[in-house]
């Protein structure tokens, strides 16, 4: 090890690129000789101060200011500067030696400091602080990345611009109208509606339909048992009216889970958590120990639902109000949605007032008005008597951050509820839908028109 820590000092000296590329990420503590750690103090020093490599002349000159080095000291600290030779070695070879030393000694240093604090030895730190102190020394890396340069990355800009997003697809053609063709990475979508009305209806079907695609699929519950869901998934799948599956004899049911089997390549995984128990800590650990175990990814989450999460920012039970808890949740699962590269699907409950509305809004959030802001895609799923009769919901757009939320801004899917899925309806029922927002009525196609008789231009 102390060869490696040789090798970096010695870098750190003659070779500026190396250094303007690991500075940020190297620590003095991950020195062990105390002398080596000098050395690289005054490096760091040097350069934050003047912004240019410094020299074994400045080294030596600085560290004899040092008020905690005596003369023998001193001494070898000298020679150990004289000793740091310009030595070519392989640039990618050099940083990959780096980091790995880095990672290895952060782990190190975090697993003395967890010990320690589980001793009782830490004053200013529980044991609850032992899991982020492990993640982070876990997650040391060298990210060369520091921002897109406008003017210089024009030419990756342009790439970016002309590339395919990867999306998860809907099997209903206006949800893939909404978003242009699916949900893409990165995301989190919530779906907003009323006790009863469909929210795990839809996320079911969604990822039955995912899951015919191809794909890996995590489905996290909070509310139901995981069988529950499960159950509502073999209705979707297996086309069978979900009163009727336990009537199913076992060898038809067997077959017909085998007859699905082949249909897809992907994998469906179901989560049960008690409710209000787990955050988004718990999602990331799971997720962590399904590819662990099982080589599971998933290509998309949901999670049933929102609002019955506890944040891992709050604790429960705290002096906290339910706008920041909840607004605090929606942050933590977009941030994890971006952390795995995956969309997350949920749904929130509407208000009182919202329950009953044949034209909801995103001010009938329920809790907080924090979620709509952070979420990428909010639609409101709503059901009247009359839509019942019809088999239909109707869906209503209330944001989108990936297309225009004015066009097709209501729109109604057919409901079969027995067999828990959704379809899509014929064109003359869309045609049916008048929006009357912006103070007239205009079909999805159609603007409101707007006069201007009687004003002089």
């Amino acid at each position: 090890m102390e060869q490696v820590e040789f090798l970096v000092l010695r870098n750190l000296l003659h070779n500026e690129e190396y250094l303007r590329k690991v500075i940020p990420f190297i620590k003095g503590d991950y020195f062990e000789d105390p002398k080596q750690r000098m050395v690289y103090e005054e490096i760091l020093d040097f350069i934050e101060k003047y912004n240019e490599p410094a020299t074994k002349e400045v080294l030596c000159i600085e560290l004899e200011k040092r008020k905690d080095i005596n003369d023998e000291n001193f001494k070898d600290v000298v020679h150990l500067v004289t000793n740091l030779e310009d030595v070519p070695a392989e640039f990618n070879w050099l940083c990959d030696t780096t980091e790995k030393w880095c990672r290895e000694r952060a782990i190190y240093l975090a697993l003395m400091e967890s010990i320690s604090i589980a001793d009782g030895q830490d004053d200013k730190k529980t044991a609850d602080a032992i899991p982020s102190i492990l993640s982070d020394a876990l997650a040391v890396s060298f990210d060369n990345h520091i921002g897109h340069d406008y003017l210089e990355d024009y030419e990756q800009r342009y790439e970016l611009y002309h590339k395919k997003e990867e999306r998860i697809e809907f099997d209903l053609e206006y949800f893939n109208k909404i978003t242009k063709g699916g949900l893409p990475n990165k995301t989190l979508n919530i779906a907003l509606a009323g006790t009863g009305v469909g929210k795990s209806l839809f996320m079911c079907h969604v990822a039955a339909s995912v899951l015919l695609q191809g794909k890996n699929v995590l489905y996290i519950t909070l509310e139901m048992a995981e069988e529950r869901i499960a159950e509502r998934i073999d209705a979707n799948l297996l086309n069978i009216p979900i009163q009727d599956i336990t009537d199913l004899p076992k060898a038809m049911f067997e077959k017909k889970v085998n007859s699905v089997a082949q249909k897809t390549q992907g994998s469906l995984i179901i989560k049960e958590y008690p409710t209000a128990s787990a955050h988004a800590g718990h999602f990331r650990s799971l997720l962590n120990e399904l590819a662990l175990k099982k080589s599971f990814r998933p290509d998309i989450i949901f999670i049933d639902y929102l609002n019955i999460c506890s944040s891992s920012r709050y604790r429960a039970g705290s002096n906290v109000n339910s706008y920041t808890v909840v607004k605090s949740i929606a942050e933590e699962l977009r941030g994890l949605a971006v952390e795995f590269n995956v969309p997350i699907v949920s749904a929130t409950q509407t208000t009182r007032s919202g329950y009953g509305s044949s034209d909801v809004e995103l001010t009938d959030t329920s809790e907080s008005f924090g979620l709509p802001a952070t979420a990428d895609l909010m639609f409101a799923l709503i059901s009247t008597s009359e839509l019942e009769e019809l088999g239909q919901i109707l869906v209503k757009q209330l944001k989108n951050r990936y297309n225009d939320p004015t066009v097709n801004k209501r729109f109604v899917i057919g409901i079969d509820r027995a067999k828990m899925r959704l379809y899509d309806c014929e064109q003359s029922a869309q045609d049916d839908i008048l929006d009357t927002s912006g103070g007239g009525q205009y079909d999805d196609e159609e603007k409101p028109k707007k006069s201007f008789d009687g004003f002089n231009f």
